[in-house]
């Protein structure tokens, strides 16, 4: 009787009568395990509470009172390097979390004045992108605005990027209308005015330079702004002229500047003042 063939190598034999090779089944589970590993991984971000965000802030940053879950949230209290920073609500997009930031559209509220956007919040820093929003202005203070100004402020920015300890670049706009202070003019209205900050307006050292305009009002301007957070003082560089509108008292105050020198042929005179914020 002949002797049977041996068999192939590297070729599995089924067994005459024998049951078929379990090993192919088995690993049509691994897609069932795998999608079950992300619906409970899901279930558990969505349940936790908004407090867990706290532990992926960086030491910059205190918050309480918290409120809501993890993923849709919000903050009673927060205050910036010590300085308090109104209270913010967020809906977060979870998948951020795989790379250990925090991606969130945020409504921020400092008493009147809000914002919203989308942030963008890691160790290195945060990024806001799409912001918008206004208020009055003199809700600012906490933050490091000059007692004593006022007026509102609606304000458009494609990018703002900072590392918590200066302010790293910043692309868009802020306009101004009613502005006064009580160190000029004894606080009578200054008008409308723009602020306008393009790529490359923040430098290196976090001196920021920014283009100002009127838009109306009693005063006519077209000045050069640089700010040095570090010192907290700035330049204002440009020209300035009275309108027909201005109060008395804010005629006199321009009329001085004016006479330090001449002024061109529509009636402006160039200004270069130091101040400090």
């Amino acid at each position: 009787m002949p002797a049977s063939p041996s068999p192939r190598p590297g070729i599995k034999h089924k067994p005459r009568g024998g049951p078929p090779l379990a090993g192919p089944r088995k690993a049509r589970w691994w897609p069932l395990l795998l999608l079950a590993g992300v619906i409970l991984a899901t279930a558990m971000v969505f349940g936790l509470p908004a407090s867990m965000i706290s532990h992926l802030l960086p030491a910059q940053v205190h918050a309480e009172d918290f409120s809501g879950s993890l993923v849709h949230g919000a903050v009673g209290k927060l205050s910036v390097n010590a300085r308090d920073a109104g209270a913010v609500e967020w809906q977060l997009r979870p998948l951020s979390l795989l790379r250990l930031a925090i991606v969130a559209d945020i409504h921020w509220v400092k008493v009147g004045f809000v914002l919203d956007g989308t942030v963008n919040l890691d160790r290195h820093g945060i990024a806001a992108h799409g912001l918008t929003g206004g208020g009055p202005i003199d809700n600012l203070r906490d933050l490091g605005l000059a007692a004593g100004w006022r007026g509102t402020a609606k304000l458009r920015f494609d990018e703002i990027t900072s590392d918590f300890k200066k302010l790293d670049s910043a692309i868009g706009k802020i306009e101004v209308i009613n502005l006064s202070s009580t160190d000029i003019a004894d606080g009578s209205d200054l008008g409308g005015f723009m602020l306008q900050l393009t790529s490359g307006a923040v430098a290196a050292d976090g001196t920021i330079t920014a283009q100002l305009n009127d838009t109306g009002g009693p005063v006519e301007a077209q000045a050069q702004v640089r700010l040095s957070p570090a010192v907290r003082t700035g330049t204002f560089s440009g020209t300035l002229k009275e309108r027909p509108e201005a109060s008395p008292i804010l005629r006199n105050q321009l009329g001085n500047l004016a006479q330090l020198h001449a002024r061109d042929a529509a009636g402006r005179f160039p200004v270069e003042l130091e101040f400090t914020y």
